[in-house]
């Protein structure tokens, strides 16, 4: 589609010659004899392009480009200006004009201006439009769940993401860590700048200090040229350090002055660098016991647990796993274009009492597997990897034999569930509540909810 220009000027020979110009290069041209008339005009159908004379009647050029940038910022301004105006043509470069052309005007100078405005523009919306694609690839909507304990993560996530604060996310590999992370920084004020991934457990340790912090040409064999390190890289943006617990413990202190005092030193250098980085780490293991044991600093352990975020498994939040399990399906048959209109009870069931050791990242292979060989309505037992299936001989207890709600098969799950834990224990409710992470008046209220006998 060709883009559309509007051409506003008072003097009648100069719309005419710039019209003219315009449309033998291919674009489709609009005129107006001043600013009153090309509000309307833009105001009907927004233009590409605005090429306004300054001084006009009804309305001066710099009136109507204040009303284009406030309206329809997406539409490009270029002024013309007499020589002896310079002045006002640099206020409207200010009030949001991108350009100005001066009188007498130079027509192969006008056209290569309107050729840069047009493909500045376009870049600009591409950049816009992949940003918004970004922000929802990682808005919070992209966390699934609605388990109390998803809840409680979810709140913490909007409250930190605004803020400057350094986070720590801990949890089992496979809960979505790096998800949580690039929710935060795609929420906040940073959300314009670099989100660079370190996963720290993958980098050899003899060159982790130089991928973070960078290095000098010729500090250790093999530098044959500067490196930036990638706090450098993530200047003004937001580093995750995956697997922070990984850094060895003779970087750790460089790693708490980067955090501390904002700077670092590249390898083989003594000068400091100034870096103004947000940092989110994430860990698997347990940090309080690794600074017991003596292998991570309890210095940086506190300056990296300004907030916590604990990622919970799916053995802490099964009802989760109906949600999740769905939102994979939706997410793999589009893909896929299949027509799959669910899962069934007796699949459902199993998915829903496998102890998943790989957490989501699991489940999300499995559902993605079963889909490929699915060429049925709904997905069933034999869509599923062996290793899921029950046993031979081992009955599968569906929810029910016909179609039932969500909210009904959760509850059939979550009553089951709680009895078997109530049995392995021996009807203790105390050491129930421990086992499901869970307080004890909250199972006394879920149970009293599901019917289950509470003496």
């Amino acid at each position: 589609m060709s883009e559309r220009i509007l051409v506003v000027d008072d003097e009648q020979i100069i719309r005419e010659s710039l019209s003219f110009i315009l449309k033998k290069e291919g674009y489709v041209v609009e005129e107006a004899a001043n600013g009153k008339d090309a509000l309307e005009k833009q105001d009907k159908y927004p233009f590409d392009v605005v090429i306004t004379d300054i001084e006009m009647p009804a309305m001066r050029g710099t009136d109507l480009l204040e009303q284009i940038t406030r309206r329809t910022p997406q539409t490009f301004v270029l002024i013309i200006t007499a020589f002896g105006s310079l002045e006002t043509a640099v206020q409207a470069l200010r009030k949001g004009a991108y350009d100005y052309i001066i009188k007498p005007i130079d027509f192969d100078d006008l056209l290569y201006r309107v050729r840069k405005l047009l493909n500045h523009r376009s870049l600009s919306l591409e950049n816009s439009l992949l940003r918004q694609e970004l922000n929802r690839n990682y808005d919070f909507d992209r966390i699934i769940g609605q388990s109390l304990s998803m809840k409680q993560v979810f709140e913490v996530i909007k409250r930190v993401a605004t803020s400057e604060g350094t986070v720590l996310i801990s949890g089992k590999s496979g809960t979505g860590k790096e998800l949580v992370a690039r929710a935060i920084h795609y929420n906040s004020n940073r959300n314009n700048k670099r989100f660079v991934t370190v996963n720290c457990g993958a980098i050899v340790e003899t060159l982790i200090e130089s991928e973070l912090f960078g290095h000098k040409k010729g500090s250790f064999t093999g530098a044959t040229a500067d490196k930036e390190g990638l706090f450098k890289v993530a200047d003004g943006g937001t580093i995750f350090l995956d697997e922070v617990s990984e850094i060895p413990i003779h970087l750790q202190v460089k790693l708490l002055r980067a955090i501390e005092q904002k700077e670092i030193t590249p390898v083989g250098m003594t000068d400091l660098i100034n870096v103004n980085v947000r940092i989110i780490a994430a860990t698997n293991r347990d940090l309080r016991k690794e600074v017991e044991n003596g292998r991570f600093r309890e210095d940086l352990f506190y300056r990296l647990n300004v907030v916590e975020i604990h990622l919970p498994s799916l053995t802490e939040r099964p009802d989760d796993i109906p949600i999740l399990t769905q939102h994979f399906l939706d997410e793999y048959k589009k893909q896929m274009g299949k027509p799959i209109q669910g899962i069934s009870n007796e699949a459902m069931s199993v998915l829903m009492r496998y102890q998943w050791k790989g957490e989501i990242r699991e489940l999300e292979n499995v559902i993605e597997r079963a889909v490929i060989f699915c060429d049925k309505d709904f997905i069933s037992l034999e869509h599923l990897p062996e290793y899921i299936r029950p046993a031979n001989g081992e009955a599968v207890t569906p929810f029910s034999s016909g179609g039932q709600s969500l909210r009904d098969a959760i509850k059939h799950f979550e009553r089951s569930y709680i009895e078997r834990i109530l049995e392995k224990h021996e009807r203790d409710k105390e050491r129930t509540a421990t086992a499901l992470g869970v307080s004890l008046s909250s199972l006394y209220r879920k149970m009293d909810e599901l019917g289950i006998p509470t003496r």
